[in-house]
């Protein structure tokens, strides 16, 4: 395993959204964390696509794990 390889799978897992983290929009189960002005915002599938255009322009980081929802199905 490289270091390269070690260091994005410990960032994965320092950064693992839970059935407990819920969208700031709706509640629903959040997959997607962006780090803006400090504070994280999460949003659902749904509202992280809705708004991201217009967020990553300011967000000092995007975390996305809606990979999972088709992994999951």
């Amino acid at each position: 395993m490289t270091t390269s390889t070690t260091t994005e799978t410990t960032a994965v897992l320092e950064h693992r959204l839970t059935a407990a983290d819920r969208c700031d929009s709706c509640g629903a189960q959040a997959y997607i964390a962006a780090e803006v002005n400090g504070s994280e915002l999460l949003f659902c599938a749904h509202h992280g696509r809705k708004y991201e255009e217009k967020l990553r322009a300011v967000a000092t980081s995007w975390h996305d794990e809606t990979a999972r929802l088709v992994a999951a199905g």
